[in-house]
């Protein structure tokens, strides 16, 4: 033990061990992972490991030969509310059903669900057909957990308890979440280092009462920590505390005299080499970055007298050092979230969080511990609605972050004025990428059946349709949460590529699957102007010239041409038709001396009459109309134009059967891109030459 004591002391020991691990990672990371089932598979036995139900579909995780994710459609309320009474976690069942592989994104830089899957070890989704219990629960910790989970669904503050206890947040609405991430504040809501300092330091306390001497206290504590990780689903803030706390104990009860900062850095080895897909996630990396500049910085943190001040400083660090990891995956910053910390933080950790305990000990307390959680949820709306600073960031290259965090180092730690000017160079740079850099692209983006594409010139970006999901009525045991395809997909995507505004929405016309997400848009994003086709206004329409109104967004109809950057869009149907299909604009325009034509839903007739009345050839690219039906496209079209590429926005296994074999047929002499096979498709455009990237399921 005396040998290992100066070992432990040596900045070199840690230096080393955080190579090899780093090392260790690159080489586990990079094996191939293979599953170990058979994708013919039709059976499963396994163990419930998480289940969550909403509306009536059941989504469970189970354990056995190798996790995978299950889904099941509950057919009545009588077989949902019969799986609620007999299935719990840990219980072992018997599946039958079809195993898919997960996709990946078909949407450039947006979430990709298949590695998150891969990261948890689960390689195949199994759509169930039919399940049967093999044995009941055995495992007392989940017997514990199920016992808990039960307790909490019995509270009207439900949402929050799973929150703050189990840091579970799905029963939380879409839009209580949204606005806690617009406002930078949702980290409150996730079990972190406070949480475990409050329950070590009543542990600690209530054990010494007990005259229980510190060893057997410390032990008993970190037992106790370690099962409520179990509880809580092993996320990266509370393993990093509770491990760290863990160390902290032993440093503290063999006075070894080891810095806070040596032990920071074993705890980030232990998890990594313990999980190294732990890397990749986004909890893990706010987690471990900013509790790291802390520990840096705890010394001038310490010197702070008064306590606003020093949450002003920690509210400072975090939000610095957070900026990045922010910007890579959500795409934008609220500048007011340091000033909104200041209020939630105390808040959330002297009021709300120790309220949550003594709610769940003391159920006469949830109606007023649900009153003060609605309470912070609608002052979190109010900031959200009110305030707007959130300034929108291009996904930053890795090498952009590594940069920008060595001289956050200089400047923090050792106060280099080069650290501080290095900053404020990087954020010039990726917030103006766009304007030093100007990129002409053409994208049509994967919205399932229906249409949208993004055309972006230099400075000045234009959408032509948005898509749109329709959704049926359900029995209210039916509704689930869901998100709209502009939450999901489009803004995302948008924000992602450094695009603030949009210069013009071009509606082709008044079909839900082309405009269904147009309000939703115009109402979280900056748009300058709005084209309709020349058709009267339908219902779908008028709703949204009303919120463009109420917006002073100018909109307008049967517009002839529209100039992009010193591109010139020409829109060629005008006649009226007796269909809104027909209706359709059909846009033709000169791209950096790439010609493309654009058709809308039009069909037949109205082709005909174009080519009757224009003179187009040697298209490069055609936007197929009606997503490929055998209502457009005709022969004569195609013998007239000669397209070069032929795009077809169409969903998966549509119920209409797009696109039609005819169609194919008559495009089989251009190279043919669909969105339900190859994702979206990128169009770059270069010195008058076509780059093609997709973005393959």
């Amino acid at each position: 033990m005396k040998k290992l004591k100066p070992i432990l002391h040596s900045k070199y020991f840690y230096i080393g061990l955080l190579f090899l691990t780093i090392l260790y990672s690159i080489f586990y990371l990079s094996l191939p992972r293979f599953s170990k089932l058979n994708h013919e598979d039709n059976h499963y036995f396994g163990t419930i490991l998480e289940m969550k139900i909403e509306g009536d579909v059941l989504t469970l995780e189970l354990g056995g030969k190798e996790n995978i994710l299950g889904n099941y459609f509950f057919q009545s309320e009588e077989e949902k509310n019969n799986f609620l009474e007999n299935y719990q976690l840990g219980d072992q069942i018997h599946l039958k059903g079809t195993l898919s592989l997960p996709k990946n994104n078909t949407v450039p830089n947006l979430f990709n669900y298949k590695e998150y899957l891969k990261r948890k070890g689960i390689y195949y989704i199994m759509q169930i057909d039919t399940i049967e219990k093999v044995e009941d629960n055995q495992n007392l910790f989940y017997q514990i957990k199920n016992s808990i989970l039960k307790h909490i669904d019995s509270y009207q503050g439900k949402a929050y308890l799973k929150a703050f206890i189990l840091g579970d947040t799905s029963l939380l609405s879409n839009q209580a979440v949204v606005s806690y991430q617009n406002n930078g504040i949702s980290h409150l809501l996730a079990i972190s280092g406070a949480q475990v300092s409050l329950f070590s330091g009543i542990l600690l306390f209530i054990l010494k009462k007990l005259h229980l001497n510190e060893k057997k206290s410390f032990l008993l504590t970190i037992l106790f920590l370690s099962f409520y990780m179990f509880l809580s689903g092993n996320t990266p803030s509370i393993s990093r505390a509770v491990v760290l706390f863990g160390l902290l104990s032993i440093n503290k009860l063999l006075k070894w005299q080891i810095k806070t900062l040596y032990l920071f850095i074993m705890t980030f080895c232990i998890l990594v080499l313990t999980n190294p897909y732990s890397l990749f996630e986004v909890g893990f990396q706010y987690s471990f970055m900013i509790s790291f500049y802390l520990i840096l910085m705890q010394k001038k943190l310490k010197n702070t007298q008064s306590y606003v001040k020093g949450l002003l400083q920690i509210s400072m660090i975090s939000f610095l050092v957070s900026f990045p990891i922010s910007i890579y995956y959500f795409y934008q910053i609220n500048l007011f979230s340091i000033g909104l910390n200041l209020i939630f933080v105390p808040l959330v950790s002297f009021i709300v969080f120790p309220l949550s305990l003594l709610a769940f000990l003391l159920p006469f307390l949830d109606s007023v511990f649900f009153w003060l959680t609605q309470l912070m949820e609608e002052l979190s709306f109010f900031f959200s609605n009110s305030i707007v600073w959130n300034t929108i960031w291009k996904k930053p290259h890795i090498g952009w972050i590594i940069l920008y965090y060595g001289c956050l180092t200089l400047w923090l730690c050792y106060r280099k004025k080069i650290g501080l000017l290095g900053i404020g160079i990087l954020l010039c740079y990726q917030y103006f990428y766009l304007s030093l850099f100007p990129q002409n692209f053409f994208l049509m983006i994967d919205v399932g059946q229906g249409d949208s594409l993004l055309i972006h010139s230099h400075n000045q970006t234009m959408l032509i349709d948005t898509g749109g999901k329709i959704s049926y009525s359900k029995e209210p045991w039916q509704e689930r949460q869901t998100k709209s395809l502009s939450d999901t997909t489009l803004l995302p995507l948008l924000k992602s590529l450094g695009i603030r505004k949009l210069d013009y929405l071009v509606l082709s016309h008044g079909d839900y699957d082309h405009m269904g997400e147009s309000i939703n848009l115009v109402n979280h994003f900056k748009v300058e102007s709005v084209i309709l086709n020349h058709d009267s206004l339908n219902l779908l329409e008028q709703e949204l010239v009303e919120v463009l109104n109420k917006k002073r967004i100018p909109y307008y109809k049967n517009v002839k041409e529209l100039i992009l950057n010193n591109n010139k869009l020409s829109f060629l149907n005008h006649k009226l038709y007796d269909n809104e299909n027909d209706n359709s604009n059909v846009i033709y325009f000169e791209f950096n001396g790439i010609k493309i034509l654009l058709t809308g839903d039009a069909g037949t007739e109205v082709e005909e009459d174009i080519i009757k009345k224009y003179h187009l050839n040697n298209i490069d690219i055609l936007k197929v109309g009606h997503h490929g039906s055998k209502t457009s496209t005709s022969n004569k079209l195609i013998d007239e134009i000669h397209p070069r590429y032929s795009i077809i926005s169409v969903g998966k296994n549509n119920r209409y059967h797009h696109p039609n074999k005819e169609v194919l047929d008559i495009l089989e002499n251009s190279i043919i891109y669909r969105t339900d096979i190859d994702g979206s498709i990128m169009f770059k455009i270069k010195n008058n030459q076509l780059e093609i990237e997709t973005c393959t399921p």
